[in-house]
């Protein structure tokens, strides 16, 4: 049987359910429905459907086929007039069927379901308990080593040791406990931060700014969200403001429904990691404008400390801080105005309701999808999440969202000393102002010492030519001296070797030779 595209509106006396169903015979068609169940048969085309509030037959139910589109329309009365049906675009869990109560197995899950259902109800206390106890080594050995949705997997990674490098920077997650993670990563994050870049993106700001202005389509949701309810002063559909795409809506469809049976402590640390991912999706879309490209997928998973390095949370302060050095350490935009601005976008989300969240998980799970080996995180991650998130109950996400708007996050509490690298840079920039301003200065007074400097100069050229001439008289003088002397010494040297010659008929070399040193 075929599950058909379908999607559901509401008045306030009707529940309308439209159905594609373009190749079956409109004549042959079942409908059923009563309470909260609805049923829909048309050959080869199967709905079943367990609604958020009760139906009624009384005789003003409607049902018409557009032949063109083909699509069926049915209207079904509300058994309560005005009454509102929540969560009519959490397909995924509305195709979830009704509870058998016979089973074994079953029962112990509704036992466990509502004994869950009743400590929703309570006050949430983010902060997880930090009290003491005493576990069995079996069961200290596999709260250790787990991760995934609500640390429910263990020993993925054993299977795909040759992936595991390029999704997740930890190495053999399965034989690293929590705590060693966590050094780990504190270690990895301090080695990659470097102080240049930081200062860089700090000073420099301009692309920055401008990524800054970019609104994502949650910022105008949230606006009419807010408008709408100052003036009417009652609380309204926070699906409202959410639209999904028919291919989000055929995604939702292809999901199949489970149930997450999920402890305090479990509970805890999913909607800690769900405010990781959505910080680090929020970062992704502002930088890069809401467009995807290949670093989309780098992006969420190489930010968010839940997917990169199985992190586990223990408070909502924990997460902004990892959150706030992944930032400064890894994208190439290394500036904590984007940490703020992720964490604002994250409380608008959240306080759109679970409508906007899916909305989100849905985005990442795309992109992990079209990225291979990133689907890996899907399975155990995002897929869950995206499940679990339409059964959630919304004032749960509006107190995460209270208590996420009150968190502070400051540069002190990143811990990479950027107060300190932030006053050093001002100083030295103050010292070349200053520079910059003496050499202005000293500028402004050369004109004024330039004509002394030119007379001297002038000066000095005129003593260098006279000093010239008076030389070159001297060579002149001495050359004609030089000439004379050489004359003489040659006449004198013919008269003292001419008696020499005559006197024993032979040239004396020798004798001419000494003659000529010693003189």
């Amino acid at each position: 049987m075929i599950t058909p595209a379908f999607e559901l509106s509401q008045d306030p006396d009707f529940l309308t359910i439209i159905i594609k169903i373009p190749y079956a015979r409109a004549s042959e068609f079942d409908v059923y429905f009563e309470g909260e169940d609805f049923k829909f048969y048309a050959k080869p085309y199967f709905l079943r459907l367990t609604l958020p509030g009760r139906i009624v037959e009384d005789g003003r139910e409607k049902a018409s086929y557009n032949t063109d589109k083909g699509t069926f329309t049915i209207q079904l009365p509300k058994e309560i007039p005005g009454q509102y049906f929540e969560g009519l675009d959490m397909l995924t869990s509305l195709l979830a069927p009704k509870k058998l109560r016979a089973a074994k197995p079953l029962v112990e899950e509704i036992a466990a379901s509502a004994q869950l259902s009743e400590e929703e109800e309570e006050e949430f206390d983010w902060e997880i308990e930090q009290t003491p106890y005493k576990e069995t080594a079996e069961s200290t050995l596999q709260q250790q080593y787990c991760y995934g949705f609500g640390n429910l997997r263990s020993a993925v990674f054993q299977r795909l040791q040759d992936e595991l490098s390029d999704v997740i920077d930890i190495k053999d997650p399965d034989r690293v406990p929590v705590d060693e993670r966590r050094r780990k990563r504190l270690a990895a994050e301090a080695a990659k931060f470097d102080p240049d870049h930081y200062l860089a993106d700090f000073f420099e700001d301009e692309a920055i700014q401008h990524v800054l202005k970019y609104k994502p389509w949650w910022v105008d949701a949230h606006k009419k969200k807010m408008a709408l309810k100052e003036e009417s002063h009652q609380e309204h559909d926070r699906q409202t403001f959410v639209v999904f795409s028919e291919e989000e809506r055929e995604q939702l469809r292809k999901f199949k429904n489970k149930s997450h049976l999920l402890d305090k402590r479990a509970r805890h640390h999913v909607y800690l990691s769900l405010i990781d991912i959505l910080l680090a999706y929020c970062y992704e879309i502002c930088v890069n404008e809401g467009d995807k490209n290949v670093e989309s997928s780098w992006n969420v998973r190489k930010l968010s400390a839940t997917l990169c390095w199985l992190e586990s949370f223990t408070s909502i302060h924990d997460v902004l801080v990892s959150f706030g050095r992944r930032v400064l350490c890894y994208p190439l935009h290394r500036h904590f105005r984007l940490v703020t601005r992720a964490i604002d976008d994250a409380v608008m989300i959240l306080q759109l309701g679970k409508g906007a969240v899916l909305k989100c998980l849905l985005d990442i799970h795309k992109i992990f999808r079209e990225n291979d080996p990133s689907y890996i995180l899907n399975d155990l991650f995002i897929t869950d999440y995206c499940i679990w998130i339409q059964k959630t109950k919304s004032k749960k996400l509006a107190a995460l969202a209270e208590s996420l708007q009150k968190a502070t996050l400051t540069k002190s509490h990143i811990g990479l000393e950027l107060e300190e690298l932030e006053a050093a840079a001002v100083l030295v920039q103050e010292e070349e102002s200053k520079l910059k301003a003496a050499g202005t200065v000293s500028k402004q007074q050369l004109p004024s010492s330039e004509s002394e400097t030119s007379d001297s100069e002038e000066s000095s050229s005129t003593s260098s030519s006279e000093t010239e001439g008076s030389d070159s008289d001297e060579r002149e003088s001495s050359t004609s001296e030089d000439g004379k002397i050489n004359s003489l010494q040659g006449a004198l040297q013919e008269e003292r070797t001419a008696p020499l010659i005559d006197c024993n008929g032979l040239r004396q070399d020798t004798n001419t030779s000494m003659f000529e040193t010693a003189f």
